[in-house]
């Protein structure tokens, strides 16, 4: 019998870290500790084939990997206070914020679990400020109910 194995979402990052196997990896590996640091409750996701994704209600953030660049994108980072100016990429949109981090560069490590946190609250009061869209129409039990009667 043939079993198709799954990898879990953090068994994939894990993955993509030891397949990467230099700079890119030990950034990618520094920042998941982080944001688990900031965030013990977050949620790790593949995406895109092939995108770590931490969520938390929603979105926090991705770790994306290219040859010169770790780029995470905080998809409500225009929404966000940044008062150590973590963010230097993706600045003109409207909604994504982003910290390309490059070969050597360091991260201020407490400001970016507070730009997490940060994330997290924002992505929590959205949830709980929407409210759910109530039907004017009676369930169909409730209507077959009433036309038995």
């Amino acid at each position: 019998m043939n079993e198709i194995r799954e990898d879990s979402p953090s068994q994939l990052i894990d993955g993509r870290i030891k397949e990467l196997s230099d700079w890119r990896g030990e950034t990618l590996a520094r920042v998941r500790i982080l944001i688990k640091q900031a965030d013990p409750e977050v949620v790790e996701e593949w995406k895109w084939r092939g995108v770590p994704v931490w969520e938390h209600d929603g979105i926090v953030c991705t770790g994306e990997t290219y040859r010169n660049v770790v780029k995470l994108t905080f998809a409500k980072g225009a929404s966000l206070d940044d008062p150590s100016g973590l963010f230097n990429s993706s600045l003109e949109g409207n909604m994504r914020r982003a910290i390309d981090l490059h070969k050597g560069d360091a991260i201020d490590e407490k400001a970016f679990r507070a730009l997490i946190r940060a994330a997290v609250a924002l992505n929590i009061s959205v949830r709980t400020d929407a409210r759910p869209i109530r039907s004017q129409k009676k369930p169909k039990s409730a209507r077959d109910a009433s036309q038995q009667g």
